[in-house]
């Protein structure tokens, strides 16, 4: 079913579903089923609400894509960029088996029943249970293999909609000042920030970590009630979600009320430096782990390599985490177009931590950063 009055997204066009499909091919998988997340949205522009009722895109190996939605939102996904991509859509009604109806359909178009399955990685168990059950003879893998290979690469229109989410959350970061005060707690200063969030053009906020003093070793810290106090370092990071869907992530560390101590200084020196030679690592080829490695060799090297306690990065899409993974292991080389974040940190055990974390893109020459407040150590009046 096609809908001429749907809205086309510039982000999102059949071709995706295609190069997928063509992948699935390529590496032997029979019938790829992506359910709401990230993935469907990727691949069609349905940003489908996650529930019980089964709403999915099958992608066969062979034959023409299809999605699989319940009846009472049919509409919904006719006038979301779906619909104008030209997908069968096959209705299911409140008694119909909806995996049977996705099962007959693969079987169709393939011609024989799939024996290899991907199913997205982050589909609910149901689910892919149900896939399993409507098709016995298969072996459910995850799609990821498939799907990350295209969306860990970013078309140009891409990488601009990360610049507009970094360039959003760079100016939250540069009204801190107003909320980040001795006397506030963790928790007052998050809701003033997420508010911001929002204000500078954010559609949801995904997180606002706020560690202060001690908590600041913590590096995914809760918002808690603990009250800033005179001369406390703080990390602070936040993201969101965009109307695109695209996410923004940025991490910057404070101290309020006062200077940094010596030794504070000291170290936070060294990992700014681990930042830099991470991001200037970034280039075409260079891997994944090389990149860890060139921001974990400085902080190794000053001593204080078993307080960097996680890797350096992650890939920024649809989703905040998603590959490329940033991490010693990795060998996958780098393709201008992937964006991830570079963010090394230190952190000392109930003392105080520390992190710098800007998003970057691979490009065909280096590295275009898309986060550009100031990393070094702000210092607030307090």
């Amino acid at each position: 079913m096609t809908n001429p009055s749907a809205s086309a997204s510039p982000l999102v066009t059949v071709e995706r579903v295609h190069a997928a499909q063509a992948i699935a091919e390529e590496t032997g998988v029979d019938l790829l089923v992506l359910t709401p997340g990230a993935d469907l949205r990727y691949l069609c522009g349905y940003d489908a609400h996650a529930m019980e009722r089964l709403t999915a895109l099958a992608v066969p190996r062979t034959g023409e894509p299809f999605l699989v939605v319940p009846r009472l939102e049919a509409p919904m996904v006719d006038a979301s960029p779906a619909g104008a991509l030209g997908l069968e859509l096959l209705a299911w009604d409140e008694t119909d088996d909806a995996f049977a109806v996705l099962a007959s359909a693969a079987t169709a178009r393939l011609g024989s029943a799939p024996s290899r399955v991907g199913v997205g990685s982050r589909t609910w168990a149901e689910h892919a249970l149900g896939v399993q059950r409507a098709l016995p003879g298969s072996t459910l893998e995850v799609a990821s293999p498939v799907i990350d290979r295209l969306r860990m690469v970013k078309t140009p229109a891409e990488v601009e909609e990360l610049a507009l989410a970094g360039a959003a959350i760079d100016r939250v970061h540069a009204r801190m000042g107003e909320w980040l005060r001795v006397g506030r707690t963790e928790a007052e200063v998050g809701a003033d920030i997420a508010a911001a969030i929002l204000a500078e053009g954010h559609v949801g906020v995904d997180f606002t970590i706020v560690g202060s003093g001690p908590n600041g070793a913590s590096p995914h810290h809760e918002l808690s009630g603990r009250t800033v106090e005179a001369g406390d370092v703080v990390v602070v990071d936040i993201g969101g979600e965009t109307p695109t869907g695209y996410r923004s992530d940025c991490t910057r560390t404070y101290v309020v009320g006062g200077s940094a101590p010596a030794e504070v200084a000291e170290w936070y020196e060294v990992l700014h430096a681990a930042q830099l030679a991470g991001t200037a690592a970034v280039r075409p080829g260079a891997t994944c782990e090389q990149i860890d490695a060139a921001a974990r060799q400085v902080i190794d090297d000053a001593g204080w390599g078993e307080y960097f306690i996680h890797r350096t990065g992650h890939g920024i899409g649809l989703d905040t985490h998603e590959a490329p993974y940033i991490v010693a292991g990795n060998d996958l080389p780098l393709e201008s177009g992937m964006a991830f974040s570079v963010e090394p940190g230190i952190y000392l055990p109930g003392r105080v931590g520390a992190r710098i974390e800007d998003i970057v893109v691979c490009t065909d020459d280096g590295v275009r950063v898309l986060n550009n407040g100031p990393r070094e150590l702000v210092e607030l009046p307090g």
